[in-house]
């Protein structure tokens, strides 16, 4: 781990040490995966422009999640089929997050309970995401199990009427659990460690959800509820009396209809290019998202973020914070919870670095004169 520099360096690692269905399920996104390259397109192409003879000495990453501090300017993402990656999964997820002060999302399609993960981390700030299922009455019990567990927010993500065309996936014969077939012993002849794990620890199912046999894509399509709309926050308030977090917005105009509507945060994201092929890219729409919405409910980003210097200009353009999925799934895949520790350590050097370079010693200094758009 220790000679992985940067994430791009774990997703390597990553892509030896895992069957190619499963690095593929995470590296991969919609179609032509168009939406991502533009993402990740936009974050190497923009210029950070430093200022100099400013006293660097002492740096302060701190910033302001909900309302309470966060150590570094990031969030773990709420991600699916967690365990399958790596079998430690999402207890290794949370305790590094517990370790560095970083807020965690367990998703709805989560591998490990609502209750292990507390468990696991219980001291480490919990988000719960959720998907809303046709059946109602499923997300209240998740909300309220959630609650009980001492989730401090409730992210709702509104991007998933119905599930996005992952050619990768389809072209692997993805499932969960992952299948046994001649393809899978073949790449299980250059993976076994992974099929060792696979083997001899509990089998994969979804924490939170009945058993699944068929894809993903029918699964979500058969699960989630493509009738959903504004009104339906109003019943979802009447279950979370806490933070609530907005996640999969893409335009000005839905900023402002769930900012009015009372949402305490909301994240701009076009769900790492895996739902709608060419969506608008995220970091562009910081700035005038900020500008629109005000400061009553804050902007956070994700989507392309491969580095600590995305995350210092995400921050520079409007966003308060940003979520991270991806980065540290690599890490989760190339070494478990030391492969996830070491995708923070990288982060965390790379903002520092990068904020000394700019001549910031906080957060709130960086400002849009640090960044010049392409």
């Amino acid at each position: 781990m220790s000679r992985a520099l940067t994430i791009a360096d774990l997703r390597v690692l990553a892509a030896r040490r895992t069957p190619r269905s499963v690095f593929d399920y995470t590296d991969g996104a919609a179609e032509s995966e168009t939406s991502l390259r533009r993402a990740r397109r936009t974050f190497a192409n923009l210029e950070l422009r430093p200022a100099i003879l400013h006293d660097v000495s002492q740096i302060d990453t701190t910033t302001l999640m909900l309302g309470q501090p966060a150590a570094l300017p990031f969030a773990f993402a709420p991600t699916g089929f967690t365990r399958m990656m790596q079998t430690e999964g999402e207890r290794a997820v949370v305790r590094v997050a517990q370790r560095h002060d970083i807020p965690y999302a367990l998703s709805t399609m989560g591998t490990t309970s609502i209750e292990d993960v507390a468990t696991a981390g219980p001291d480490a700030r919990k988000w719960f995401q959720l998907y809303v299922w046709k059946d109602r009455s499923r997300a209240e019990d998740l909300m309220a199990r959630a609650k009980a567990a001492g989730y401090e927010a409730l992210i709702l993500t509104v991007d998933v009427p119905v599930a996005g065309a992952r050619l990768r996936d389809v072209r692997n014969g993805f499932s969960f659990p992952p299948q046994l077939s001649l393809s899978t012993i073949l790449d299980g002849a250059t993976h076994p460690n992974w099929w060792i794990d696979l083997l001899t620890t509990p089998t994969y199912q979804f924490a939170s959800l009945d058993s699944w046999g068929g894809t993903i894509g029918e699964l979500l399509d058969t699960l989630f509820d493509p009738s959903m709309t504004m009104a339906d926050l109003e019943w979802l308030r009447s279950a979370w009396d806490g933070p609530l977090v907005i996640k999969g917005i893409q335009t000005l105009e839905d900023a402002r209809r769930v900012a009015t509507a009372g949402a305490d945060a909301i994240v701009i994201s076009n769900h790492g290019g895996r739902q709608l092929d060419r969506a608008p890219v995220p970091l562009r729409l910081v700035p005038d998202a900020r500008e629109a919405i005000g400061d009553a409910t804050e902007v956070w980003m994700d989507t392309g973020i491969m580095t600590g210097g995305d995350i210092v200009a995400a921050i520079a353009l409007g966003a308060q914070a940003t979520l991270i999925g991806r980065a540290y799934l690599y890490g989760l895949m190339a070494g478990g919870e030391r492969g996830v520790q070491r995708a923070v350590e990288i982060l965390q050097g790379e903002i520092t670095r990068t904020m000394k370079l700019l001549g910031t010693t906080t957060i709130n200094q960086l400002n849009p004169n640090h960044v010049r758009l392409p």
